[in-house]
């Protein structure tokens, strides 16, 4: 995948990650500038960040509990040292860090 693909598939992610949390009516925030959405926690103003890195293809997750790196791996954004899904660990970051359980279904 080429960088243009890559952005144009994290900006689709972004913008649906965008939707979840306002579907989900959690107190959470949300503000997308310059490659990174970057998630606060309304209740104690701590914040959620995900950016991307084209030139390694990954999205990075910084939250409370550290911070994680995911490939896209047939489809789907999977830590790149757990293997896990970045929706399972960016809803569990949500839920630690603000107590809210949006559901991320991507």
């Amino acid at each position: 995948m080429n960088e243009a693909e890559f952005n144009q598939i994290v900006d689709e992610l972004m913008f649906s990650i965008e939707e979840m949390i306002d579907d989900s009516g959690a107190d959470l925030d949300y503000e997308n500038s310059a490659g990174m959405l970057t998630i606060t926690c309304e209740g104690n103003g701590s914040q959620i960040i995900l950016s991307r890195q084209p030139a390694m293809s990954e999205i990075w997750l910084a939250a409370r509990s550290g911070g994680f790196h995911f490939k896209l791996v047939a489809g789907r954004w999977r830590n790149t040292v757990t293997d896990e899904l970045l929706s399972a660990m960016l809803a569990a970051a949500c839920h630690a860090q603000s107590g809210e359980s949006p559901s991320f279904d991507f």
